[in-house]
């Protein structure tokens, strides 16, 4: 259930995204990925999900080169949570839960009993179950990213890749939904904005800045006053939360 990348980059024509990238992401693991728009993120999440082919370096899950392994295997593997989904088919939460389903799927393989327990079991996790008959076109941002997640958590995956989760949700199913994937048995990478979030529910932090990874390990040690201000260009005040014990950063206000 690990994940690795060694020098990994991926250029979109000549224009470089991101670059020189090497991490050990180890099984169980809740990694977050911070940095500014335009850090490269999003990309880096989908070149290791093997969503786009690496431009330098290689993606390793469980040891073996991603780029090696079938494409059914690694979507049996891998789920991946996007931070904008999108259709023009008519289909309801329902449906689009059931597709996680597909890559256990062959052309002849039945659906089964076992499959309705999954997708419903999926439903009741991600907190969609009442919108099982809903269509999508009318669901909310925040909705759309609950099934979403309940259609990754479908797949039963070993690895889940999450771009921005919370997006368009409400703090309490922001905190609801870090707190699931924090608990799940499998390995996970979020890309977030919020440094609160990522410091209270990811194990470790990766920070990347215009394209690099500049900062790499637990939160404590990472999300410190001194790289909150070279890299977000925002003056902080970090301390320990008396509430969970992680790091709080508080933002100050730029004086007059």
């Amino acid at each position: 259930m690990t994940i690795e990348t060694h020098g990994l980059g991926w250029s979109a024509g000549r224009k470089t995204i991101f670059q020189g990238v090497s991490l050990r992401i180890m099984a169980g693991e809740t990694f977050g990925l911070l940095g500014p728009n335009g850090s490269g993120k999003s990309s880096l999440l989908r070149v290791i999900a093997g969503l786009r082919p690496a431009s330098a370096g290689r993606v390793a899950l469980d040891g073996e080169d991603l780029s090696r392994q079938p494409a059914r295997h690694i979507a049996r593997k891998v789920a991946v949570v996007d931070q904008h989904a999108t259709t023009e088919t008519a289909i309801t939460v329902n449906e689009v839960v059931r597709l996680g389903r597909t890559p256990h799927h062959g052309l002849l393989s039945p659906w089964t009993a076992a499959d309705d327990r999954i997708v419903a079991a999926a439903m009741e996790r991600a907190d969609v179950a009442h919108l099982k008959d809903r269509p999508w076109q009318i669901l909310s941002g925040g909705e759309r990213q609950r099934a979403q997640l309940a259609r990754a958590l479908a797949q039963q995956p070993t690895h889940l890749i999450l771009d921005e989760p919370t997006n368009h949700l409400d703090i309490q199913h922001q905190i609801e939904i870090l707190d699931l994937v924090s608990t799940l048995p499998v390995t996970s990478v979020i890309a977030l904005h919020d440094l609160n979030l990522a410091a209270r529910f990811c194990d470790r932090i990766g920070v990347l800045q215009a394209g690099r990874l500049v900062a790499c390990g637990p939160p404590a040690e990472v999300l410190t006053e001194a790289l909150i201000a070279s890299v977000f260009g925002t003056a902080a005040q970090v301390a320990p939360s008396p509430h969970h014990g992680r790091p709080h950063v508080q933002y100050l206000m730029p004086e007059a």
